[in-house]
């Protein structure tokens, strides 16, 4: 959490002080997102191992606030499906479809759907030959709607609700005539808190992201 409360308040900071150094008129871009992803999760215990990603996609509305005229407060709601696998060598209790089952070197597959809700600062170049490129910094929160484990077995019990993280990126925006852009881009996400609920395992499981952007701006 002190991660998570240092990078809000260094994005406050950046943003307050653009305002301070400009008075341009505001502006206001939304965009529909539909993202491919590649997700891994990560144990910071010795006996709990990566053990696969898993393809996902996220899709959904974004907004960009411009308080400058290359600047801007990106935030948005999107439907993240994501996951990864872990194995757990020692043993361990699981509950998996309403059953407690305890086993030793078990993979757990966790498909993991969110409703993710990310704020960052975007740094956005003006329009050269109907091009222009863009970075983004910030974090992203996301709030578990669904979970099973590859099988269509419920784990709900074995996740968190509530997954905080940080993210980075930058892209490509191509003007297709007006108001109209298409978004290309590459972010990459990383998790600050613990994914997981397993009472046998004291250990912080993150998920891992490498997102390709791809949308529409209007």
């Amino acid at each position: 959490m002190r991660k998570i409360s240092s990078l809000l308040i260094l994005l406050l900071m950046i943003t307050g002080s653009v305002f301070a150094q400009t008075d341009r008129e505001s502006d206001l871009r939304f965009a529909f997102v539909l993202s491919p992803q590649i997700s891994w999760l990560k144990s910071d215990h010795g006996s709990v191992d990566s053990n696969g990603s898993l393809f996902g996609y996220n899709f959904g509305v974004e907004m960009d606030k411009f308080f400058a005229k290359n600047y801007a407060i990106s935030t948005g709601l999107t439907i993240n499906t994501t996951g990864g696998k872990l194995r757990y060598q020692d043993e361990t209790s699981f509950k998996v479809g309403g059953e407690t089952l305890t086993e030793t070197n078990k993979t757990l597959e966790y498909r993991l759907k969110y409703l993710e809700v990310p704020f960052r600062l975007k740094l956005q170049t003006s329009d050269f030959q109907r091009s222009s490129f863009y970075g983004v910094f910030g974090v992203t929160t996301q709030f578990n709607i669904k979970t099973n484990d590859g099988s269509g077995n419920n784990i709900n019990d074995e996740v968190r609700f509530i997954n905080f993280g940080y993210q980075f990126g930058g892209g490509m925006q191509y003007s297709i005539g007006g108001d109209a852009y298409l978004k290309f881009g590459l972010t990459y996400n990383q998790g600050l808190t613990d994914i997981t609920e397993n009472a046998d395992t004291n250990d912080k499981t993150t998920l891992n992201r490498l997102v390709f952007n791809f949308g529409i701006i209007f």
